[in-house]
């Protein structure tokens, strides 16, 4: 699998059934058909229609598309997206609200590095952006990395989280969602140790593996029952020609997208016979419900090869994290040297990617910090995604972990008076 015709035999296929996809709908279009009103022709320009969709959005980066926030008075704030740290694996953004008065809250959002882009989280910046100051980690997709970059592993991304909090300053709360969850824990450590003064003021993991043995998943087993060696020979592939880090080894992200829908294969087949029957009936829109979930869910970005097989390695089967065992450029980084960083962490009672006990394991690794600035929350009846996006999110999560940021800032003066 170690070769780049192997990464070009799967982009051929995917380019392909795009095609199909759209011969399909053409043809099917035709309106000589209408002298003959049978369903076949409709049922196939709607397979057409879904399928030619469906392959073009594995290749296409997302836009952001958030154009405006409603403001304090009532007025619509248009919205740019600026870059403000460039690098070659990734980038910091931030969403800056025109016409608007910074607000005190300063929130920076570290996004997974497992198989999609950051907008994946485009909800969570939404749903934060009317009361908070926005930045976000950007991850670029391995593919488009020149070899002449070197590598990116998880010690990289650990630097990279570290310099990012550095630059926005001590008055910053993070909130880690999922894969990176651990590397965050890890980059505020190694920023308690090296440089105190840019340690962030809050740190907010929601469903990441701090420790995978804490409770098994499909995830975990998966991590446990394959090795190193069997990953580097079925998985890793070579960026073919046709894109600029070619010769690069990456885990391709069209075997990371068949790797999700494989868990919850019958609930995705449900969802594409059913669109196709609705697109059949007219009764599909081009925003409707199921193209904005997988318009997002299908535009999956290749991983380095260092970065997920360290994942592997040191993550779940050496547990480096949840040992308190993990060194970054040579450097050991202790868990117990923050002392002074408010953590909350966040599970949902139904996530089968990091079960309830995975993330809470954090808790017990800051043997440094108070327990008046350790908190948890178990959110019931929510699953992964729901966590940091879904309506457990922004009914019930979100509030509570503004109010959690709120409750560790300092007091004004005014607001000192007042309490006395």
């Amino acid at each position: 699998m170690r070769y780049m015709v192997t990464y070009d035999l799967m982009e051929t296929i995917r380019n392909t059934n795009q095609w199909a996809g759209a011969s399909a709908l053409a043809m099917a279009s035709y309106p000589i058909w209408g002298v003959v009103p049978h369903p076949a022709f409709k049922m196939i320009a709607a397979w057409g229609e879904v399928t030619e969709r469906s392959f073009a959005r594995m290749i296409a980066k997302p836009d952001w598309g958030i154009d405006a926030v409603v403001g304090g008075d009532g007025r619509d704030h248009i919205v740019t997206v600026e870059t403000e740290i460039s690098r070659a694996f990734g980038d910091l953004i931030r969403f800056r609200v025109q016409g608007r008065e910074d607000k005190p809250r300063r929130i920076l959002l570290v996004a997974p590095m497992s198989g999609h882009y950051a907008t994946l989280l485009r909800s969570t910046v939404q749903s934060l952006l009317p009361d908070a100051e926005v930045w976000i980690t950007d991850w670029h997709n391995a593919r488009d990395i020149p070899v002449s970059e070197g590598k990116f592993d998880i010690e990289d991304y650990t630097l990279y989280l570290s310099d990012f909090m550095d630059h926005l300053g001590p008055d910053l709360n993070v909130i880690a969602v999922c894969q990176p969850a651990p590397l965050a824990l890890a980059a505020t450590a190694y920023l308690a140790a090296e440089k105190p003064e840019a340690q962030p003021r809050t740190l907010t993991l929601i469903g990441g593996p701090i420790d995978p043995d804490a409770a098994p998943t499909d995830v975990t087993d998966f991590g446990r029952r394959v090795t190193m060696g069997q990953l580097e020979q079925v998985i890793l592939q070579r960026v073919g020609f046709k894109y600029a880090g070619a010769g690069r080894m990456v885990y391709p992200g069209l075997l990371q997208l068949a790797s999700f829908m494989s868990m919850n294969a019958e609930t995705h087949t449900r969802a594409f016979t059913d669109q196709i029957l609705r697109v059949a009936k007219s009764q599909a829109g081009d925003h409707d419900k199921h193209n904005r979930f997988y318009d997002e869910y299908l535009a999956v970005m290749d991983m380095t090869a260092e970065f997920y097989l360290s994942t592997v390695e040191r993550i779940f089967k050496n547990r480096e994290i949840a040992r308190n065992a993990f060194t970054v450029d040579g450097r050991e980084v202790d868990i117990a040297s923050i002392t002074d960083v408010a953590v909350k962490v966040v599970e949902g009672e139904r996530d089968d990617i990091s079960a309830p006990g995975q993330c809470l394991a954090a808790l017990d690794l800051l043997t440094g910090l108070p327990d008046e600035k350790k908190a948890a929350h178990l959110e019931p009846n929510a699953g992964h995604y729901g966590i940091f996006a879904g309506r457990s999110w922004r009914n019930n999560i979100r509030p509570l972990v503004l109010e959690f940021i709120d409750s560790n800032a300092p007091r004004t003066r005014k607001a000192r008076k007042k309490a006395s």
